[in-house]
């Protein structure tokens, strides 16, 4: 699964990476990303076809909901998402990319957690897969939010998690987002892009905490 992520590059340069043309959005780099905040993601825009890179928020609110207080996922099983009546409409229709330059995951040993950060290898952006969806309210209010599809964890990350999420690689980004034909479903697989694991501080568990320091190796 993914539960919390990073994202400290420049805005400016993952708005050149994913190539969108918008504005960038005003956001602030975090260490320590967590559930129902915003986080930049790169979506086809509906009306114009062009990249653009905009903030979500972290759960995934389906348009259709009567309650904006329903539960809210921020993972979505890539297996069972094209029958799943929150997720099947967005994988058919609004799929997306979360930049991020690492995500967290905790190791269980009895009773004790350890975090550990996993990032690549060759130290590029990881590009998850994600469905994004907009929902209007009663007075006009629009949210917009996302949620991060996972899969089967790859051999090395095993000893963390059984999931982790969908990693994209720069050449699938055009039939993922809609731009070019494809088999958009074929590309929810298990990555076999090399990754960098280390054990980290146990500040991370607190959302409080966020700097540069958190992706620090552990002592």
């Amino acid at each position: 699964m993914c539960g919390r992520f990073v994202f400290h590059r420049p805005i400016d340069e993952i708005r050149a990476l994913f190539g969108a043309v918008n504005p960038p959005p005003n956001v602030p780099p975090t260490w320590n990303m967590a559930p129902t905040r915003p986080a930049p993601v790169v979506r086809r825009h509906p009306q114009t076809g062009a990249r653009h890179l905009d903030l979500l928020r972290w759960g995934l609110l389906p348009h259709w909901a009567k309650d904006p207080r329903m539960r809210q996922p921020i993972n979505a099983r890539s297996e069972t998402a094209a029958t799943s009546a929150m997720f099947r409409d967005p994988l058919a229709r609004r799929r997306c990319i979360v930049p991020a330059d690492a995500f967290y995951e905790w190791q269980t040993t009895g009773t004790t957690k350890t975090p550990h950060a996993i990032a690549r290898a060759d130290g590029t952006m990881l590009a998850f897969a994600g469905l994004w969806d907009g929902w209007r309210g009663p007075e006009g209010e629009i949210v917009r939010s996302f949620t991060i599809l996972t899969t089967d964890a790859a051999p090395a990350l095993r000893f963390l998690h059984e999931r982790m999420p969908v990693i994209l690689e720069p050449a699938d980004w055009p039939v993922w987002l809609g731009e070019d034909d494809g088999d958009f479903a074929a590309l929810m697989h298990t990555s076999d892009t090399p990754l960098r694991i280390w054990a980290v501080s146990t500040r991370v568990n607190s959302v409080r905490n966020d700097g540069p320091e958190l992706l620090e190796a552990a002592a």
